[in-house]
């Protein structure tokens, strides 16, 4: 694989967080909303450091996205428990925060179904590699050489960049463009809210682009300037250190593929595609036994990490869904 040249850096809000001055504890909010949004910001801190990589194997591995999705998940269940306990109705909402929920909620749907096909994807190059596993097993010489070729396949179609996650890409940028959230006047609760979803907004931007990196052939990444007036700022702003980094020295390496399982599979690929002649004998069959093992373990695992990642990430959906059905069916009630 070529050197990859990654674009220049760019560094969000170059003049200062425009959120610096919305911090609790300048806001003069009352006692109990402060509580209710130290609370949110609370988990949503421990939740950030959670993801922090114990080694350089936990960035853009399937277990890490398995478990960020996870984490996604709950802090948008949060989100929904907060309104509740702001007891803040629709009928009271500023039409600037229904317009930003509105806003979010749709491109998040749209993020979704590009991860999910992007998933659908791997999940079908995994099939075609249980059905090459198939063929090397058998002792028959022509079986062998179409295994070869269909190797050789695989690797052409695990690098092809979907149309989607092209198209993903495009939402996220339109997403940091509009971590600005407009300011809400005369309603403390708005502005708790309104606080809320900008660390929302944070994590599921930078969670969405660690996705997106590991299915694209250059890396997808921001570098956002948070505030370390917010609880979780300080643990974001080191996590997206350390995770960036690592992600931008894999592509560095130039690395068929930054996904840590598939770069595995891939090695195995390569170890059978040299072993395995053009004119394959049936007598070869026997030597590749212990390589076909080997790959077989792997899209095995592989296979079952997907399934859980795609599960999370249509878990994901749907309560993004759920929200953004409940606000449209209290907005036709109003």
């Amino acid at each position: 694989m070529s050197q990859l040249h990654e674009p220049p850096r760019r560094q969000f809000f170059p003049f200062g967080n425009p959120f610096r001055m919305r911090s609790p504890k300048g806001s003069n909010l009352p006692s109990k909303l402060v509580d209710i949004l130290n609370a949110f910001e609370r988990s949503l801190a421990e939740r950030l450091q959670k993801l922090h990589p114990s080694g350089e194997d936990d960035v853009l591995s399937l277990s890490w996205m398995i478990l960020a999705m996870e984490l996604l998940c709950e802090t948008h269940s949060d989100v929904k428990n907060l309104i509740k306990e702001l007891d803040l109705p629709v009928p009271d909402w500023n039409e600037k925060l229904i317009d930003v929920y509105l806003d979010i909620s749709v491109k998040l749907l749209d993020v979704c179904n590009a991860l999910s096909s992007e998933l659908s994807h791997l999940n079908q190059s995994n099939l075609m590699l249980r059905c090459v596993i198939h063929n090397l097993d058998s002792a028959d010489s022509e079986r062998l050489a179409r295994a070869r070729t269909s190797l050789k396949e695989w690797r052409q179609n695990i690098t092809t960049t979907s149309s989607r996650i092209k198209s993903c890409c495009v939402i996220l940028d339109s997403l940091v463009e509009s971590l600005d959230l407009p300011k809400i006047k005369n309603s403390a609760k708005g502005k708790v809210l309104m606080q809320a979803l900008y660390g929302v907004k944070v994590q599921t931007v930078f969670v969405c682009s660690v996705f997106a990196s590991a299915f694209l052939s250059s890396p997808k990444l921001f570098d956002l300037d948070i505030a370390n007036t917010y609880l979780w700022g300080q643990t974001f702003s080191s996590l997206q250190n350390d995770v960036n980094s690592e992600i931008r020295s894999i592509y560095a390496r130039g690395k068929f593929t930054p996904l840590k399982e598939l770069e595995a599979i891939d090695q195995c690929v390569g170890k059978l595609q040299q072993m395995i002649p053009e004119k394959p004998e049936v007598e070869e069959a026997q030597l590749l036994k212990n390589s076909i093992s080997e790959l077989g373990g792997k899209t095995e695992k592989l296979s079952k990490d997907l399934h859980s990642l795609t599960k999370e990430v249509d878990n994901f959906f749907q309560i993004v869904l759920a929200g953004r059905d409940a606000l449209l069916s209290n907005l036709r009630g109003c």
